[in-house]
């Protein structure tokens, strides 16, 4: 089974995992399903006996052992020997990556301490870039299935010739299977506790006699009750999950030297949103108006590549994604009988407490983008052959409205609706040399201007325009065949932006400028004991300028309302290592780990709390940026059929916030699948979080209770707990 035409044509962006004694062992085993979800992945090469795992997300596709920069890759078969449903199940193998659970599922992420933790109104503006089928989803990532996907990269660090404004901190690239030239179809269903239920199927083949035309197309449809019980509605799915993904893809060999790649992807998650308790209870709530979460994201990209021209290849990538999201909260976390048998003091006098609060947005984001590109075949190259070049446009339109409504015992608190719009052209180049004795030169440099527009019924108007530039330079080196070496400098930046809705005191903070980030990166990459050891190591420092924060202040006046701002923190340090490793450890068991230590620290940032006291950060460690990330998982197939995975991941404690010293617990969760892998067919019991651990994954301290003179309080919202269930998978060629 292989992507590749009869006549060894093949797609620019293919990916081919070849792994020799422990592949062809492992290959025999594999049932359907895993046929299914690695239809991407060219079969065993008996004569080679290394790992080749190609990066995608790139300008040009090289092996993940050429790339000078820290990558990590998530294949097809690790995705499904962990039973992964949403990338929320694997962000945990990745070094030095977080997640904000603020919303149902996870759109904020940061990478080695940059990136954003929420996003309640205003100009989306990312430090992680979030990539699926070349559709840009930045922001709104949460609709990200893994069923049928080919592999998950991410990249750490600033990709700024690249991607620029929107990948500051790294990229998360997503990339589904491609269609094949053979029919393969496949059906999967899992249930579980929690009344977990998910359905999917794919297709996939020729849809003319002469192979020319392919087709592929995946479905899913997930539904969950989200393990939380409201004990005053009296209901168990007030955090409900309802999930559907379609993805479609079409590839024409229009002629020998022109392909043509259509993808059409629809999500459309309609969550609850009820994850919080005054008591912080992990799996009660006791609210009278649960929230909601949802996204409807229907997206387009169109790929077109020429390679007749002797000198070039011309790439034409073109995306289009329209979203509507809705997101809303019971503020109060409660019901107003529970808030009337509290007794409140207002004014000397003791009564009855009132406490209504509700919080509701929604938004309308349509993007438009198109890149066209040159890069150079071999005989393309210059400087006496030594260098490929590449040379690229890029323009992007985003619009994004916004309705927000908040209630206030019964009372309109906040109104307001808003329209922005941005605009931005980049013009970017890279040239990769060969330097001779097995160096490699890279450079690649970015420019990039962004005009943007801002208004709301607030009256607040901006226009913010600037010009950006980032880039990258890059020195490898093959030591020998087992071991390559790199050092690596990149610049990337984030566009300034501005505040709206502030008050009077705070109008010196209307607007923040620009982020840069320097990252300066060694790495080494390695295959030990022929091949039998993979490992990817990294050590980086990075220096952020005019570093962004987002700050918050509690109205003393309004205790339900809180006053949200960006604000530049002057600079800041951070500095770290990741550590990627495989152990082939025998032709039919695999061990696989990840390691990430970083440390961060504010430069010199003071900020006044809703007193007017001033709190200095300067030198504390950023918010949602733990010390350590691990993970740790092993696989072992048997040749009769017999199937077992057993991982762990965990993270050290880590602040929740930049605006408060709340802190997390350090946890570990452990999961694990067991079954038994026919040619057709294959079949599973799993479990996650097999010890039912209670971890946080957002936090708050502030006060929102009145009865207690609304005194601050840290409230925590907690991880999934334990779930058990069965798949049963079915392949049909």
């Amino acid at each position: 089974m292989s992507n590749k035409k009869s006549n060894n044509k093949s797609s620019i962006f293919t990916i081919s995992l070849t792994r020799a004694p422990l592949a062809l062992a492992v290959s025999a085993a594999l049932s359907a399903s895993a046929w299914a979800q690695t239809d991407a992945i060219d079969k065993p090469d008996p004569n080679n006996d290394m790992e080749i795992m190609v990066v995608t997300a790139d300008f040009r596709s090289a092996s993940l052992e050429k790339m000078p920069s820290s990558i990590t890759v998530i294949d097809a078969q690790q995705i499904q020997d962990e039973n992964a449903q949403h990338f929320e199940d694997v962000m945990n193998s990745i070094a030095n990556f977080n997640w904000s659970g603020g919303s149902s599922r996870p759109k904020y992420f940061q990478i080695r301490g940059v990136g954003e933790q929420e996003q309640y109104q205003g100009a989306p503006n990312s430090s992680v870039g979030y990539i699926v089928d070349d559709i840009d989803l930045s922001g709104i990532g949460m609709v990200s299935s893994m069923y049928d996907l080919q592999q998950v990269e991410v990249l750490r660090g600033p990709q700024g010739t690249r991607y620029g404004a929107n990948a500051l901190a790294g990229l998360i690239y997503l990339k589904s299977n491609d269609p094949t030239d053979v029919f393969e179809h496949g059906a999967e269903v899992s249930l579980g506790n929690d009344d977990l239920q998910t359905f999917s199927g794919f297709s996939s083949g020729p849809l003319s006699d002469s192979g020319k035309l392919l087709y592929r197309v995946a479905l899913q449809q997930h539904q969950q009750n989200g393990y939380r019980d409201n004990l005053y509605l009296n209901k168990e799915d007030t955090n409900g999950r309802d999930e559907f993904t379609g993805r479609a893809k079409l590839r024409w060999y229009a002629t020998d030297d022109l392909q043509l790649d259509l993808t059409l992807l629809h999500a459309d998650f309609d969550n609850g949103y009820d994850v919080w308790s005054l008591t912080n209870d992990p799996t009660n709530t006791i609210t009278d108006q649960p929230g909601v979460d949802s996204q409807r994201t229907t997206g387009a990209g169109f790929k077109a590549t020429y390679s007749g021209a002797e000198q070039f290849e011309l790439t034409s990538l073109t995306s289009f994604a329209n979203t509507d999201h809705h997101y809303s909260y019971d503020g109060d976390w409660a019901n107003s009988e529970y808030w009337a048998s509290k007794q409140c003091e207002e004014g000397g006098n003791v009564s009855p407490c009132q406490y209504d609060y509700f919080w509701d947005k929604t938004g309308q984001r349509k993007t438009l983008s198109q890149e066209f590109r040159l890069s150079s075949t071999d005989q393309g190259r210059i400087f006496a052959d030594s260098t490929d070049w590449l040379i690229g446009v890029y323009a992007m339109n985003l619009k994004e409205d916004n309705q927000l409504y908040s209630e206030y015992n019964t009372w309109p608190d906040e109104v307001l609706d808003s329209q922005y719009e941005a605009t931005n052209y980049a013009l970017f180049g890279q040239l990769d040399t060969d330097l001779g004795a097995d160096y490699v030169l890279s450079v690649g440099l970015r420019v990039e201007r962004r005009n943007s527009h801002y208004s709301d019924t607030n009256n607040d108007n901006f226009d913010p325009s600037e010009t950006m530039w980032g880039g990258h330079i890059a020195l490898s080196k093959v030591l020998n065949e087992s071991h390559n070496v790199y050092a690596r400098v990149a610049r990337g930046y984030k566009a300034g932006g501005f505040n709206m809705t502030l008050p009077v005191e705070l109008n010196d903070k209307k607007e923040f400028d620009t982020e840069t980030l320097y990252n300066y990166e060694i790495g080494l990459k390695s295959h030990w004991f022929e091949g039998l050891i993979d490992t990817n190591l990294a050590l980086f420092y990075m220096d952020r300028q005019d570093q962004q924060v987002a700050a918050s202040q509690q109205d003393p006046n309004k205790p339900q309302r809180f006053i949200l701002y960006t604000e530049n923190a002057g600079s800041s340090n951070n500095y770290g290592a990741e550590l990627d490793a495989t152990w082939y450890a025998t032709d039919n068991l695999q061990f696989y780990s990840s390691l990430g230590w970083l440390q961060t620290a504010y430069g010199n940032y003071q900020y006044q709390d809703k007193y007017g006291t001033d709190v200095d950060l300067t030198g504390r460690d950023l918010a949602h940026s733990p010390h350590l990330t691990y993970s740790l998982g092993g696989t072992y197939r048997a040749n009769s059929g017999w199937f077992a995975n057993l991982n762990m991941s965990g993270k050290s404690e880590f602040y929740y916030s930049d605006s408060n010293d709340s802190r997390s617990e350090p946890y570990t969760v452990v999961n694990a699948r067991l079954g038994y892998e026919a040619s057709a067919w294959s079949a599973y019991l799993w479990g996650r979080n097999l010890f039912d651990e209670e971890y946080g994954v957002r936090g708050f301290y502030f006060g929102n209770e009145p009865d207690n003179g609304w005194a601050e309080k840290q409230y925590i919202r907690y991880g999934d707990p334990r779930q058990i269930g069965v798949t049963l998978n079915v392949k049909f060629m």
